[in-house]
């Protein structure tokens, strides 16, 4: 769900030896002035089935069929951004809306769904419309909501805690307590995927949210580069340097992937005992740890810290994923590619989505909540998104897309002890 930006480069030279393979580089794109085909991308992962199934639907019954592209997740973003403005460019595409397609909404490369919206106030209506609203750039809209919603959670193992006779944290002082009892017991207390440093920077958004509220990364989002010598981000970057020197996410964790669910097997099969990740992590262990999901699977919301002034209530991670079309898409196909875009307000799309263990971003989606496999995590999960004072988006997808590479080189060497946290403070400065 989430990503891991390449250098540009290598996702270029990439392109150049595989040109044939279409999952590569997407060889498939706007057929130019017709055809009878969408070629349509989506980020590899478990909540995949879903759009295979409804992709099937829509060719039942569609004379523009659709060519559903499935990109694996660690080459997603880089892929898709050296395809958009090519002959290899997709016809729709998965995003996270707002600042991940704000370039190229820039560059009118994208279809203004909002005149759609206005005349069909029944499609817009359908979905929440703070959800709608997060994927706006500048007021309009360029994305229909396709996947569930997805706060950061922070997962644990019930079994794993229950033995150990702990709770979940609440505090940052019971954060401490537990990350000390199960460093006694020879288990890692976190999961963390340090091959993805995407994975890392849950850990930073929630500390600096915390500490000093959701405003201070508001600054950083509008240009203020002066807030990131905040005092709130140092005594952020001082307390990943303190759970890394203790060991809270064990001595190997920077071999250790998410995208090829490396992470996830590695909690679900007793290897560390909490995991910060996206709410995506319920629907990826329902599919590949059913076992686990039904019966350990715990979830809690992130603890409190010492002198923190930002609203415990508050949320980070992604609103939702979207669906955007390419604006080279005319006449019946881009008709067609907006009836695609229309069923995913339908009930129907909305009970696959809770099927699958995700929350929908739809209107009716509160009345859906006792058919989930886990009411209880759907509940847990509906309620924090309805409540929370603010929701900030993965400062990875909030920032313009240019500067997440340099963001995730500098949370890497922060985890991984190449960078002390006063260089992390001035890097992210001159960033």
């Amino acid at each position: 769900m989430r990503i891991r930006t390449l250098r540009l480069l290598a996702a270029t030279a990439a392109c150049a030896v595989a040109t044939t393979t279409l999952a590569a580089c997407g060889s498939g794109g706007p057929s130019r002035g017709g055809g009878d085909t969408l070629s349509v991308w989506v980020y590899q992962d478990g909540s995949t089935v879903i759009q295979e199934e409804f992709v099937e639907k829509f060719n039942e019954t569609s004379d523009i069929k659709i060519d559903l592209v499935q990109i694996p997740g660690d080459n997603y973003t880089d892929r898709m951004r050296t395809a958009m403005g090519s002959p290899n460019a997709p016809d729709v595409f998965f995003n996270w809306g707002g600042g991940s397609i704000a370039d190229f909404v820039e560059q009118d490369m994208l279809v203004d769904l909002t005149p759609i919206l206005d005349e069909e106030p029944e499609l817009k209506d359908a979905f929440i419309p703070t959800i709608l609203d997060a994927g706006a750039v500048d007021g309009r809209y360029y994305g229909i909501p396709m996947r569930g919603v997805q706060p950061v959670i922070l997962f644990y193992n019930k079994t794993a805690f229950a033995e150990a006779g702990v709770e979940p944290p609440a505090t940052w002082d019971d954060m401490l307590h537990v990350i000390d009892v199960f460093l006694d017991r020879d288990t890692v207390p976190a999961v963390v995927a340090g091959a993805d440093p995407w994975t890392e920077l849950m850990w930073l958004e929630y500390l600096l949210d915390r500490r000093g509220g959701a405003e201070i990364f508001d600054r950083i989002r509008n240009g203020d580069a002066s807030a990131w010598s905040d005092p709130a981000v140092r005594w952020m970057a001082d307390t990943v340097k303190e759970l890394v020197d203790a060991g809270t996410f064990g001595n190997n964790f920077r071999s250790v992937n998410y995208t090829a669910d490396g992470a996830s097997t590695f909690f679900a099969q007793g290897g560390g005992v909490m995991h910060l990740m996206g709410s995506w992590e319920y629907a990826n262990q329902l599919s590949q740890q059913p076992e686990f999901a039904a019966e350990d699977l715990g979830w809690a919301a992130f603890p409190t810290v010492p002198d923190g002034t930002g609203d415990p209530g508050a949320l980070v991670g992604n609103p939702t994923n979207y669906w955007s079309i390419n604006s080279e898409v005319e006449g019946e196909r881009l008709d067609a590619a907006l009836d695609f875009l229309r069923m995913h307000a339908e009930p129907e799309y909305a009970q696959a989505l809770i099927g699958n263990g995700d929350i929908p971003t739809t209107a009716n989606a509160e009345s859906l909540l006792d058919s989930h496999a886990s009411p209880e995590f759907a509940r847990f999960q509906y309620d924090m998104v309805a409540e929370a004072p603010s929701f900030t988006l993965s400062w990875d997808q909030a920032l313009p897309p240019g500067k997440a590479p340099a963001l995730h080189d500098n949370i890497e060497k922060l985890f991984g002890g190449q960078m002390s946290p006063e260089d992390f403070v001035a890097a992210m400065q001159d960033l």
